[in-house]
C-alpha cells in the first residue's frame, strides 16, 4: 500500500487556483529554463518558495501575471494557512518534476546547502 496524500479542502478556492495556474505556467517545459535562470541570478535555491515569493520570480518570468498588476505573493497571503501549506507542496512537487537534464545543468540551484 502505497502513499496516500489526505485532501484538504481549499478555503480561498480563486487565489489558489490563479496561484496553482502560474506555477504551473512558469514551470511548464517551455517557460523552465527561464525561470531557473531568473533564479540563478537571484542567487535563490529552486526549493525556497519563501525567497522566490518575495524576490517577485513569478511576476518577472510569468508575462501574463506581470500585466495582470497582481503579485504571486499576494495571492498566497491572501490563503488561508492550510491553503498555504497545499500550494507550497504544489509548487515543490513541480519542482521536483523538472526534467534531469535542466536539474544537472542548473544543479547549484537545487543544492541544499
Amino acid at each position: 500500500m502505497g502513499f496516500e496524500q489526505a485532501t484538504i479542502k481549499v478555503e480561498r478556492e480563486r487565489e489558489f487556483e490563479e496561484l496553482q495556474g502560474i506555477i504551473t505556467r512558469v514551470l511548464c517545459p517551455d517557460t523552465t529554463e527561464r525561470f531557473l535562470k531568473r533564479l540563478g541570478k537571484d542567487n535563490l535555491r529552486a526549493r525556497d518558495w519563501d525567497a522566490v515569493l518575495s524576490k517577485g520570480v513569478f511576476e518577472r518570468v510569468d508575462a501574463e501575471l506581470g500585466k495582470s498588476g497582481q503579485t504571486a505573493r499576494s495571492l498566497y497571503q491572501a490563503l488561508a494557512v492550510s491553503d498555504q501549506a497545499q500550494m507550497r507542496e504544489f509548487y515543490l512537487s513541480k519542482i521536483e518534476a523538472i526534467d534531469v537534464e535542466l536539474r544537472h545543468r542548473f544543479k547549484k540551484l537545487f543544492q541544499y546547502y
